[in-house]
Order: structure tokens, then sequence, then C-alpha cells
């Protein structure tokens, strides 16, 4: 199995490192910032990639961001995301394609190798490896109506973007202006939660969000 390991801690990294070559897997990279992890993912055509959501050089969601444009130019690239605390917006981000072959843990309950180990097995498989807590949390969200916050005209734009409309047109059927579609759409992408790791990933989400309300 080639890994790439990506977490801007050394510590970290390195251990990651030593623990997986002890079970005879080959890291081909170990890198500290999202940039690097994009070269190391091309160059190395690794099998899996174990990426810490939040790297250099922004500190926020740059590796869930590297993840997803990893696996547009890779499709068969298994993830597996590692995280200090629950971000179920995160979450949805890295499962929506429904291809599989991703994972989502997080740091502190990884307790043992056997356990990390399996959790890469299973992604390279092709499968799904979520932290319980993670699901427990997922679920409780679909309880509720993630589209309770929008207001009126908001519900109007979702429902159009759904239906498949532009910007354009959108402003057309409801007479108002492109500027004030695209400041609905914003504040819909707000509302619901969902981190900005594209806009096109972000509207797909967003109208499956509206669909699952239905």
């Amino acid at each position: 199995m080639r890994v790439v390991v990506a977490d801007d801690s050394v510590l970290l990294r390195e251990g990651l490192v030593r623990l997986l070559t002890e079970v005879d897997c080959e890291v081909v990279a170990a890198v500290e910032d999202a940039p690097s992890f994009l070269r190391a993912a091309a160059e190395q055509r690794p099998d899996v990639a174990i990426v810490d959501v939040r790297m250099p050089p922004n500190m926020t969601d740059d590796g869930l961001r590297a993840a997803v444009e990893a696996r547009t130019s890779r499709p068969e690239l298994g993830i597996l995301m590692l995280s200090a605390y629950v971000e179920l917006s995160y979450a949805d981000v890295l499962l929506s394609d429904g291809r599989g072959g991703v994972g989502y843990l997080l740091k502190d309950r990884i307790t043992s190798l056997e356990t990390l180990v399996d959790a890469l097995r299973t992604i390279t498989a092709g499968g799904t490896v979520l932290d319980p807590e993670v699901v427990a949390q997922l679920l409780v969200a679909r309880r509720a109506d993630p589209l309770s916050a929008l207001s009126a005209r908001e519900k109007e734009v979702l429902a159009l973007m759904a239906e498949g409309r532009s910007n354009a047109a959108i402003a057309e059927r409801l007479v108002i202006t492109g500027g004030a579609v695209e400041k609905h759409i914003s504040n819909i992408f707000a509302k619901i939660n969902l981190p900005d790791v594209g806009s096109d990933n972000r509207r797909v989400l967003a109208v499956l969000a509206w669909l699952r309300a239905r």
C-alpha cells in the first residue's frame, strides 16, 4: 500500500510514517502543507493519502480542499481525513460524490495502529470509514431541518437552483438583479454550513440538502 502523509504537526507526521513503515506500508511522501500534498499526490500516485483537515498555508480547511482537488484529478485515490474535532460540513463534502474510498477519523480516537491500518485497507478497497462520533452527529443533523434558517426568498432561490437554473435565469424568474441572486446564494451556503471548496460543489450540496428536506 503506497501512502502519502500530509500533516503540519511534525510529531504526528513522523509518528505516522514510522508506524506505517512497521506494518509494511510504503510511505512515498510526508508533507506539511496543502500545496506539497497536491504535488506529492500527482507525482507519487499513492493508493491512499492521510490528510489533516486544517493545514498551511491558511490553516482553515486547506487539507480538505486539497483532498477534494486530488480526488478530482484521480478519483481512485483513497482519502483518510484526520481532524481534531467533528465538522459535519467537512464530512458532507467528503461523502458528497458517493464513490467511497474515503474516511473521516478524529485524531484522539485513533487508539491503535490496527485501527488505522484497518481504516486504510477499507478505504483502498473502496469502502467508507467514519468515526462513530461523526456518524452520531450526522444522524442528529439529518433529523433536523437544514433549511429552517433560510428566509422565504432564499428558499425560492434554492428551489430554482434545484431545477438546474443558472443565476441569470433565477434573476429573471424572480425579477431581481444578478447581484441579489449571488448574495442570496452566499447566504444559503453560510446558513446550511457549506465550506467553500469550490462553488460548483457547494451548489450541488445545497441542492442535495433541499431534496433531502422534501
